[in-house]
């Protein structure tokens, strides 16, 4: 190591160095003046650098710093921008900003000769450097000496080696009474920082402290700019009505049970596995969770994982940045983003790509996430649900599903019922599925007749509530008044259909009929209605709707 010498002294200039009209006041003299006047105020006992630094060009930057201040909106561009003016105030081969995350100080930007892209994200714990933590709390910027180096060490000592004693500035960026991280300049050379040079780059410093505060701000501004934005584009787009809360019990046991497991975790931020046959109502769950939750109020956005392709999925998920891929002209937040504060139903979890999985995964367990070509750590507070009709336990048994996600989202998991188990509330179910496709096909003021009822309960619908949606618009289509009848009831695929009835002799009663089919089954199981051969497991009925079903038709029965 090579001897120390004295301190680096300030640049020689005669004249005083006169600060830009944005920064003069006339008949005072500022702060910033008198630091450039000590700068460049000749000392006679030390010798001349090589290379003298300018007091027009320190000014020149220091406009130019409080210019961007002003208007700074991107930290990176800022930073990089910012150490370049540095280069004018004094010299480095090293200049670098350490944001603090926590107890430790994090590299986000570096320039110099010495400066390599590869040091980014060097972490500096702030236990092991008192010094630099001492800084931060007093607000002053400090020169380093031997003396220090020796007891603590340098920031760059696991990256470049730098010998104990050579020149080292460390400025503490704050931001009003907020500290944000530091600033530092280090030079190979064995002499310190002279006085002056540290004092006006703590005065940059606090100037870059607060551009740096200003830019997070509006970029923060930014996003939720951009939530907002995305957040009225899916309400217009899918005109959703707001989550029911659903007061009315089914009748249903099973629809019951369902209900009051929804009403027991909605409360909480639990995630919570939808399953139940496709068209069972799973949305129509997820809504009334939401709505009985305390996100009541926030936004319930929902996304089919199988309707979206598997390219363009994590996008629409996670969101992108400008330039991410071809087409991403402007930065886009994903569902994620529009769901903060309230509620993401995941439809169709089971067929969401193994790739997307794992960072599924990572969103449920830490509630951050990074936009497709960004590099940026994004948090949202969302409560997800999710929803499918896949058997997951197959599914990672045949590596299609990860088996850590399928626990993490079935903590709580609720089951419906298919509709062939619920025949009990297929009455008030079609009631309040035909106001709404009344109104669609332009027919307000509908209602469902008897024989209507008793047709409909005849099917067995494999396709479940959706089924049973289409085939009340299209009987609303057919009926020319303003009951539907039994005739107007069309069910593709079904055996037989009461608007196809062309024998001459009088048809019975669908109750009739009915009464005839329960008592065959009742023969056949030598009237049991329980256990595999009961006459419940013949007409495809649970016992106790069989039971409810004779009770109503009048029937008794010994079992």
């Amino acid at each position: 190591m090579k001897k120390p010498t004295k301190p680096d002294p300030a640049p020689t200039s005669s004249a005083k160095p006169a600060l830009p009209p944005s920064l003069a006041k006339p008949g005072r003299v500022s702060a910033l003046e008198r630091a450039l006047e000590k700068v460049a105020r000749p000392k006679t006992a030390a010798p001349a650098p090589a290379t003298p630094l300018s007091g027009a060009a320190m000014t020149a930057n220091m406009e130019g710093l409080v210019t961007v201040t002003g208007r700074a909106t991107d930290v990176d561009a800022l930073l990089a921008g910012g150490l370049g003016w540095l280069e004018g105030i004094a010299p480095y081969d090293i200049a670098a900003v350490f944001i603090r995350e926590g107890d430790a100080l994090v590299l986000r930007a570096a320039r110099g000769p010495l400066a390599k892209a590869e040091h980014l994200g060097h972490r500096l714990p702030l236990s092991a450097f008192p010094g630099i933590a001492r800084t931060m709390v007093t607000g002053r910027a400090q020169g380093f000496d031997a003396r220090v180096h020796g007891t603590e060490g340098d920031p760059f000592d696991a990256l470049l080696g730098f010998e104990p004693g050579h020149a080292c500035l460390v400025a503490p960026l704050k931001a009003g009474e907020a500290t944000l991280g530091i600033l530092t300049l280090d030079r190979s050379v064995c002499s310190p920082y002279a006085d002056g040079t540290v004092q006006l780059v703590q005065m940059y410093a606090g100037l870059l402290g607060l551009a740096i505060d200003r830019a997070a701000k509006a970029a923060e501004l930014e996003r939720l700019k951009g939530h907002a934005e995305a957040r009225a584009e899916w309400l217009e787009r899918e005109v959703a009505p707001r989550p029911t809360t659903d007061a009315k019990k089914p009748s249903s046991r099973g629809l019951r049970e369902a209900h009051e497991r929804a009403r027991q975790v909605a409360p909480a931020s639990t995630p919570v596995l939808i399953l139940g046959e496709t068209g069972t109502g799973k949305e129509r769950m997820a809504r009334l969770i939401h709505g009985l939750s305390p996100r009541a109020n926030g936004p319930f956005v929902k996304i089919n994982c199988a309707a979206i392709p598997a390219g363009l999925l994590e996008s629409e998920l996670f969101g992108h940045v400008k330039g991410a891929f071809t087409g991403a002209v402007r930065d886009r937040p994903g569902r994620f983003a529009a769901a903060d504060g309230g509620t993401l139903l995941l439809d169709e979890i089971g067929d969401l790509p193994l790739d997307l999985q794992s960072k599924l995964l990572r969103v449920l367990q830490e509630s951050t996430f990074e936009p497709v070509g960004g590099d940026r750590t994004v948090r949202a507070d969302v409560r997800v649900l999710a929803a499918t009709h896949v058997d997951l336990p197959a599914a990672i048994a045949a590596g299609r599903f990860r088996e850590d996600l399928y626990y993490r989202l079935a903590v709580f998991p609720v089951t419906l019922p298919p509709l062939r188990e619920r025949l009990d509330d297929l009455p008030e179910l079609a009631a309040e599925l035909l106001v709404d496709v009344a109104a669609r096909a332009g027919r307000r003021g509908l209602s469902l007749g008897a024989d209507a009822i008793d047709r409909l309960a005849e099917h067995g619908w494999p396709g479940n509530v959706r089924e049973l949606a289409n085939v009340l618009e299209r009987a609303a289509i057919l009926c020319t008044g303003t009951v539907i009848g039994a005739a107007h009831v069309e069910i593709p695929g079904a055996k037989s259909s009461a608007s196809t009835i062309t024998d001459a002799a009088e048809p019975v009663t669908m109750a009739e009929a009915s009464k005839v089919h329960i008592a065959r089954a009742l023969e056949l199981s030598k009237g049991r209605i329980y256990g595999p051969k009961g006459a419940a497991a013949r007409l495809g009925l649970k016992p106790s709707t069989l039971q409810s079903r004779m009770k109503k038709l009048g029937m008794r029965y010994v079992d």
